[in-house]
């Protein structure tokens, strides 16, 4: 029975960054109580969030799992009755291709309060950044836009008489495209552009014709991007100012000092380029410290983070401490959570199935590392105890109670996870069930990019969080052919990194001495970066 109601705002995030937000927009996201977002937003707009927000992300990445729309739908109305102002962030403008209507529809049966804020769709933005009209007097009197998620549903008979197309979702169907385009009955001349990561600051534009463009376009992954079909496309180069004609950052590797105003003395890092590692997708809060120190900052998603096989054995764990908060089931003395991908994993979950932190009123909380429980704390806890070590292993040294009897809950990477801290635990008497709450792999294949970057020695440092960070990019950079970290300083953030670097790679240049990302700063600021590694 619910005893209060919040209100649900649906909103356009636009391009994804900060810059293309609408005033509205940024307004909400200041005040949000509860987000609840796609996967096309930035870090950036995560950021400009209350730190007490809770954030759950529920964004939809092609051929991986994901939230179903209906559990979507279910956590608005959760979070709505629960009183909470939420912001439901979606890329681009909601009602285009957002799959607003369903949510709407579950909102208004559960007579939910909602307002739809309109943002920037990248079908109209991302042509415009990379200079193509979509419109024009003689070359196109009008446009249509579509989605080539499903390309065996359009109706491309009469879609391909049509001046100029825009085509959203379609990257991992551009053969199929281009192909039925062209079998009914538009020239293989026609030009075409192909604008990935439009209003960031890595986008890229690709030119060519129907025919061509195979040819043109990298080999990995296009996505997100947008297309564009039609003579209009020939009009870029005609509409480019002299500064934009000599602007390369859209077709080769930019690399950018930071400019900090007021500043006589260059800062520490000034002229160092730094690669980090990290997990897809998460918010980079070392990159910040970084360029603080006047280093110019890469970023290399060396971690693909997703839901396990099966939520099976992590919902039966919740389903105990939903029972066991009302005196009945066995309860869980303590829940541990080692890493901040294991807090959102288990949160996350908690609210997909209607509950909240009441559910671990009998349950005390144990997390390593200053960044886990900054991270818990965004769902508004407060962890019972932190080990004076940043490291997994210090958890059982230092644990403030006998740990005989105690019964552990302990979510956590589904595979290749370290066994020793679950063994230290039963050794000492205690019971732990572990439930795989997300699982990590390696990315397919490194960012292109970054791949430039390195065999053009432009970085200086590679800085790894994680053992797993270290052996991924071991994996990606293995067969290339040449020594990559040749001149490369590698930094690690504490011991168990730094034995994984030495396994893969024979040497680690810097360590922190505090086991944290502005430990890890501290330690490369330290070292002066005179030198490259050898």
């Amino acid at each position: 029975m619910t005893t209060s109601s919040g209100t649900i705002y649906l909103v356009g995030a636009g391009l994804g960054s900060p810059e293309y937000l609408t005033l509205q927009a940024y307004g909400l996201l200041i005040r949000a109580e509860v987000l609840i977002y796609d996967a096309l937003v930035d870090d950036s707009i995560l950021k400009l969030t209350p730190e007490n927000c809770l954030r759950i992300n529920v964004g939809k990445r092609g051929g991986q799992p994901s939230a179903s729309q209906a559990e979507i739908n279910q956590l608005l109305v959760q979070s709505c009755q629960q009183g909470h102002q939420v912001v439901r962030l979606k890329g681009g403008d909601p009602f285009i291709f957002g799959r607003t209507t369903s949510e709407i529809q579950a909102l208004v049966a559960a007579k939910c309060p909602f307002q739809v804020i309109p943002g920037l769709s990248s079908a109209l933005a991302a042509p415009l950044l990379a200079r193509i009209p979509l419109t024009d007097p003689v070359m196109s009197r009008g446009f249509a836009v579509i989605t080539a998620h499903e390309p065996e549903a359009l109706d491309w008979e009469n879609l391909t008489p049509l001046d100029t197309l825009v085509i959203l979702m379609g990257a991992r169907n551009l053969p199929e495209i281009l192909h039925q385009l062209q079998r009914h009955g538009r020239s293989p001349q026609t030009p075409m552009a192909v604008i990935q990561h439009a209003g960031r600051s890595q986008q890229q534009v690709w030119v060519s014709t129907l025919q061509d463009i195979m040819g043109e376009i990298p080999a990995h992954s296009l996505s997100p991007c947008v297309m564009v079909v039609g003579e209009v496309v020939g009009l870029r180069e005609f509409l480019a100012s002299p500064e934009s004609r000599s602007f390369q950052s859209e077709i080769s590797f930019p690399v950018q000092m930071p400019q900090v105003p007021g500043m006589n003395s260059p800062l520490p890092l000034t002229r160092k380029t730094i690669l980090v590692t990290r997990a897809e997708g998460q918010s980079s809060q070392f990159r910040d410290l970084l360029v603080a120190q006047g280093a110019a900052v890469l970023e290399l998603p060396a971690l693909v983070i997703g839901p396990p096989s099966s939520w099976a054995e992590l919902d039966q764990a919740i389903a105990q401490l939903s029972s066991s908060s009302q005196n009945s089931g066995q309860n869980f003395d303590w829940l541990i959570l080692t890493s901040a991908n294991g807090v959102d994993a288990f949160f996350q979950r908690l609210q997909i199935q209607g509950k909240d932190s009441r559910v671990l009123a009998k349950t005390k909380i144990a997390v390593v590392g200053k960044k886990t429980a900054e991270v818990l704390r965004q769902y508004a806890l407060r962890p019972d105890f932190v080990p004076p070590e940043f490291v997994a292993d210090a958890l059982v040294e230092h644990f403030p109670e006998n740990l005989t009897g105690q019964r552990i809950l302990f979510p956590r990477v589904e595979t290749g996870g370290r066994d020793t801290l679950v063994r230290e635990f039963i050794a000492k008497g205690a019971e732990v069930v572990e439930v795989p709450a997300y699982e990590s792999r390696c990315p397919d294949a490194i960012d292109p990019d970054i791949l430039t970057a390195l065999q053009q020695h432009q970085i200086d440092i590679v800085t790894f969080a994680s053992s797993k960070t270290v052996k991924n990019f071991h994996q990606l950079v293995q067969g290339l052919g040449v020594d990559l970290l040749a001149g490369v300083a590698i930094a690690s953030i504490g011991p168990q990194t730094s034995m994984a670097c030495q396994q893969y790679f024979g040497r680690v240049d810097m360590e922190a001495t505090e086991y944290t990302l502005p430990g890890l700063t501290a330690a490369i600021v330290g070292k002066g970066m005179g030198e490259r590694g050898s």
